[in-house]
């Protein structure tokens, strides 16, 4: 291979590390909030597919969409309010089995 001389690598002006960390945050966050939100769609999903109550479908789409707002508010994206419907919402199942 032929020598080419010394290698010269572009480097940006500043740093953008911050920035970096920030998208990092908000991609793990969005991917957080979007599988819970979703885990509680599908439980609700399941409870008005498999036992035909429609009702506490609507009820359970409308608080996984809430608690999806309220996990992408939050600092740290986490919603714990979500893990609290997605229990109701089993024991709703449990209930009016």
């Amino acid at each position: 291979m032929a020598d080419h001389g010394v290698t010269e690598y572009a480097q940006a002006d500043g740093n953008d590390y911050a920035e970096h960390r920030g998208t990092y945050h908000f991609f793990t966050k969005m991917t957080l909030v979007s599988t819970l939100a979703l885990s509680c769609f599908m439980v609700a999903f399941a409870i008005g597919g498999a036992n035909g109550h429609w009702g506490i479908f609507t009820i359970g789409t409308l608080a996984s969409i809430a608690a999806c707002a309220v996990g992408l508010a939050s600092a740290d994206g986490k919603p714990k309010l979500l893990f609290g419907l997605l229990g109701l919402l089993v024991l709703a199942l449990i209930i009016t089995s």
